[in-house]
């Protein structure tokens, strides 16, 4: 049926193409586009241009910039630049801050490694990460990833590489459920986990 209206079958298999949107969500998502005002259209699209044009990764930790301003957590005297929190995305960076019970940097990994999804160290932020150790003065890495059967391989990954290197490795204590994600945890336990870390 579709095949007779080849806009909208276009619309609807771009939005297949979207990570995290779930198929049962995919028609309610294209009807809002589909009667969005035209104006509203135009801001949107112009939205999404601007983030290619005017956002960048830091090439340090991975954070969002603006391309016209320093990284907010690398460039911050406010920040111990010495405690690095590894975690496996940008939006965990955002639940950690929330929490307000840590003051140090981060390092996003982008994923994790992940052999059935063809995902390899390679594919992640790691060797920038060990670069990072060695050019800079960490004394302490933290690994925030979620405690998945992936997460805690990736940690267990790094660590191992880290073994002859000089630096303190922790991890959030276990007061987190395994198997959860950090992005539906509360503040108070986020910052009760971080306080309590203990080593890897």
């Amino acid at each position: 049926m579709l095949h007779e209206i080849p806009t909208l079958d276009h619309l609807l298999k771009k939005l297949q193409q979207v990570p995290y949107l779930a198929s049962k969500n995919l028609y309610r998502v294209a009807t809002y586009f589909l009667t969005m005002e035209e104006q509203k259209v135009d801001q949107f699209c112009n939205t999404l241009r601007e983030l290619q044009a005017k956002l960048k990764k830091c090439e340090v930790c991975f954070w969002w910039q603006e391309r016209i301003r320093d990284c907010f957590f690398c460039h911050s005297p406010k920040r111990d630049q010495t405690l690095v929190c590894v975690v496996e995305s940008w939006d965990e960076v955002l639940v950690i801050e929330k929490s307000q019970g840590y003051r140090g940097v981060y390092h996003i990994l982008g994923g994790v490694v992940s052999p059935l999804e063809g995902v390899g160290p390679e594919h992640l932020t790691i060797a920038a990460l060990f670069k990072r150790i060695t050019t800079h003065e960490i004394k302490e890495i933290i690994f925030a990833t979620n405690q998945t059967p992936e997460g805690e391989a990736t940690a267990a990954y790094i660590a191992r590489q880290l073994k002859e290197v000089p630096v303190k490795i922790s991890c959030l204590a276990r007061g987190l459920p395994v198997g959860s994600m950090l992005g539906t945890m509360d503040s108070l336990t986020i910052n009760k986990a971080l306080s309590e870390r203990r080593p890897f």
